[in-house]
């Protein structure tokens, strides 16, 4: 069974999330991958991280393009 969370009135599966938290654990440990994902966010999932890809949905890609932030605390807050 998949737990779902309530996310500005649409349902987000939990498996969803896990690829929001994939991206922010490899900005974590890759300053260039942080560096990129804070200045073009949907660049820096499309080109992928050491070899992975991010397995995105459609609203989810959205959600990348209109993020606009400095830090990646701030980047993870747009995402929850």
């Amino acid at each position: 069974m998949i737990r779902t969370f309530e996310m500005n009135k649409t349902q987000v599966s939990y498996a969803d999330k896990s690829e929001f938290c994939r991206i922010l654990s490899a900005a974590v440990v890759s300053k260039r991958f942080c560096e990129d994902l804070l200045a073009n966010p949907l660049k820096a999932v499309v080109a992928g991280y050491s070899g992975e890809k991010f397995n995105l949905h459609k609203d989810q890609t959205a959600l990348l393009a209109s993020i606009q932030v400095s830090s990646l605390s701030e980047f993870a807050a747009q995402l929850a």
